[in-house]
């Protein structure tokens, strides 16, 4: 029904190209923002984590909690904006995170913590705990956390910036 023979061109994406543009981008805005830093590509670690695993920038400097922001609400946008930039460049939407000094692993750390403390709480006392609210990022981390806890369960609750994460007492 009117179909043609089509030819379909396909060429591979090169990471180190899609890496410079992405790195080129976040210096050019850490100047104009007066932010004296280097920026370092992180490496993925791992065979076959190069093709699934985002590219990852860390920017190291002294004195970037600006770039951080409040329970680093700057650098999730700094993020946001550095993909945007970069898939209008390349026409293509590519996963790239954006790290200050660790501070992303820390934040991690800190909830996963977090998230056993008061999976212990709740398993002692019976009763449901809400934690504050959290970004969909800091969400999925406490759910990840505890999906295999035998005496909890998360679930999320609210809507927009006031979502949070429950941890509830597992019902037989």
């Amino acid at each position: 029904m009117g179909s043609e023979e089509a030819r379909i061109k396909v060429t591979p994406r090169k990471g180190d190209n899609i890496a410079e543009a992405t790195r080129s981008v976040l210096e050019k805005l850490l100047t104009m923002m007066g932010v004296n830093a280097d920026v370092h590509q992180d490496i993925p670690s791992g065979e076959g984590m190069e093709e699934t695993a985002p590219i990852a920038f860390d920017i190291k400097g002294e004195d970037l909690g600006i770039l951080i922001g409040r329970r680093g609400l700057t650098l999730s946008c700094l993020q946001y904006i550095v993909r945007l930039i970069v898939a209008h460049q390349i026409k293509s939407r590519v996963p790239i995170t954006i790290d200050v000094e660790g501070y992303k692993q820390r934040r991690d750390e800190a909830l996963q913590t977090l998230a056993w403390r008061v999976a212990e709480q709740v398993k002692a006392k019976g009763t449901p705990f809400r934690l504050e609210p959290m970004s969909a990022y800091e969400r999925r981390i406490i759910h990840l956390t505890l999906a295999n806890h035998p005496d909890v369960t998360t679930e999320g609750v609210g809507e927009g910036e006031g979502r949070r994460v429950v941890i509830l007492p597992r019902q037989d």
